[in-house]
This record gives C-alpha cells, structure tokens and sequence, in this order.
C-alpha cells in the first residue's frame, strides 16, 4: 500500500516565496491514493463497516458538506460510500438562489462562505469535508455558519493538516473533533 503522504506533492515558493504548496493533484491522480483517501474518512463514520470501529463519537452522519473547491471532490465520494447527501458550501454568488453565509478574515482582507438557505436542517450531524487544514479561517466560519444553521458538526475531517499554522486547535477550541489523514508539520 502506497503511504498518502508520498503521494502529495510539494512545491516550493507557491504562491509566494516561503510558502511550501501541498498540491493533491497527484494523489488524485492515483486511484488507489484517491480510494484510500476516500475510504479512510468514509470508513471513521460508518457504523456496518467491518474495518471501522463504528462511528465517531457513536454519532452517524446525516450530510457530508463540503468546502470549495477541493472539499468538493473528496466530500461528494465520501457522502457517496456513506449513503447519505452532500452540501457544497461555496463562494458568494456561486449558488442559484436564497443564501446565507459567514464572513471570515484573511491574511489580507476578508472572504465569504455561502449555502443555500434550508440545506442543513436543525439537528443535522455532519461532517465537514475539506481537502487541508492550514491556519482554518475558512473551516472556522464553515462551522459557525452550519452550528447557525443548527446542525451538530460529527468532526471536521481534512486530508491534509498544516498543524503548525494553528488551524486544528482552533477547531479543537470551537469544540470540534479533528481529524486528517497526514501531517505536513514543521516542513
């Protein structure tokens, strides 16, 4: 079995000088990278899987919701194998009709995440999907925006964690279980 790690590549001073760029398009790339990313979180949340020790917490996920973009390629299998639906959260003005959303600071301005009104409902458990967990501005207002919703976040689940850049603890401080398949820490 190919080690996940091995199969991100990194490159150097992308977007800007200093920055270490985690680039999944080669683990995408592999099928057997790609199914076991996939099966890996799929399998922390399914109750009947023989190789999981059940669901996390013993709660069963209701809706995967992914964020753009690359949460969307890994959430929708994941909701796939799950059995259960999938909501994109998304940038303003990317979804037809009535949203609501959260505004969140950046290193250098502000951004926005956006859902369509009604698509989590009070009491939903849902995982949140993202690709990478880095300094988690936009993982942070994807939970206020789904917890304002009404929803219970089951856990935040990352392919990819940048764990000295501080964005698992501050999920961990928001209450929420963490979990990601690798670790680029220190490199």
């Amino acid at each position: 079995m190919t080690p996940l790690r091995s199969l991100i590549r990194t490159i150097p001073d992308h977007p800007k000088p200093g920055v270490q760029f985690r680039d999944i398009t080669t683990l995408l790339r592999d099928p057997e990278g790609l199914r076991l990313s996939v099966e890996a979180i799929a399998d922390r949340h399914r109750s009947t899987s023989r190789r999981s020790l059940g669901p996390v917490g013993g709660a069963e996920v209701d809706l995967v919701v992914g964020i753009e973009a690359r949460g969307f390629i890994f959430g929708t299998a994941i909701a796939y194998r799950l059995g259960v639906g999938f909501v994109p959260l998304r940038k303003p003005g990317k979804l037809p009709g009535a949203t609501v959303g959260r505004d969140f600071a950046l290193e250098y301005g502000e951004d926005r995440i956006e859902m369509h009104v009604g698509a989590v409902e009070t009491g939903s458990r849902v995982l949140l999907v993202d690709d990478l967990i880095a300094t988690g501005g936009t993982a942070s207002a994807a939970v206020e925006l789904l917890r304002d919703a009404g929803a219970e976040i089951v856990e935040c689940a990352f392919v990819i964690a940048l764990p000295d850049l501080g964005g698992v603890e501050r999920l961990e401080r928001q209450g929420c279980s963490v979990f990601s398949l690798c670790d680029f820490a220190g490199d």
